[in-house]
């Protein structure tokens, strides 16, 4: 199981009231995600990255049968859960609690906050969709109101097919979040600067 290994940068969180959750993807570590908020429009935000056990967030695809990746899965989600509470309990409001991911860690970014929706700053989702064999939508609750949401990916991907990308957005929109998806041609699998610049936009707007 994942243990409570978050590792922080950016403002110290009693000083500011904007967070920023960040999630590594598969065989990277909490610093490599880290090292990509200097890219970010994140000046005034405290950032904390978790660091994945064994540096994955849980062993298969996230198109595998749930069945197959757990209990990791439920302990990721699980120590996000507990990381939110943590800092409402600090204070902090969900509006102004960011979220984003990248390939795994984007997979597990939208499924957490999708079975958790509410009016978050934002999330950010680089190449990623909603995890399952199928999407089963009994997982998801409650209402974004609003949120923005940027997708992007690459077509094609060889870990996200675009087509669980746009089923993933269209479970979003119906839950009022207000999605950007941009799909980019032969990207492959990795963060491009337009990317970024869309990221940027969503964060920016929140400041």
């Amino acid at each position: 199981m994942h243990k409570k290994n978050i590792v922080s940068a950016g403002k110290p969180l009693p000083a500011t009231d904007k967070v920023l959750v960040l999630l590594h993807g598969r065989g990277g570590s909490a610093e490599d995600i880290l090292g990509l908020a200097d890219h970010l429009s994140v000046k005034d935000f405290a950032l904390l990255a978790p660091q994945a056990t064994n540096n994955s967030w849980y062993p298969y695809s996230f198109m595998a049968p749930v069945e197959q990746n757990e209990p990791w899965l439920s302990s990721a989600l699980s120590l996000l859960e507990d990381l939110v509470k943590e800092l409402k309990a600090s204070g902090k409001k969900e509006e102004n609690i960011f979220f984003g991911g990248f390939s795994q860690g984007a997979c597990l970014t939208l499924e957490f906050v999708t079975r958790n929706a509410a009016r978050y700053g934002g999330v950010i989702a680089f190449t990623g969709g909603l995890i399952g064999e199928k999407i089963n939508p009994e997982n998801y609750k409650g209402d974004f109101a609003g949120t923005p949401v940027f997708i992007g990916t690459s077509d094609p991907d060889m870990h996200v097919p675009v087509a669980r990308v746009y089923a993933s957005s269209n479970i979003l929109r119906d839950m009022n979040a207000a999605v950007v998806e941009k799909v980019y041609p032969g990207m492959g699998h990795t963060i491009s600067g337009e990317e970024v610049l869309e990221a940027n936009k969503l964060l920016e707007a929140r400041v």
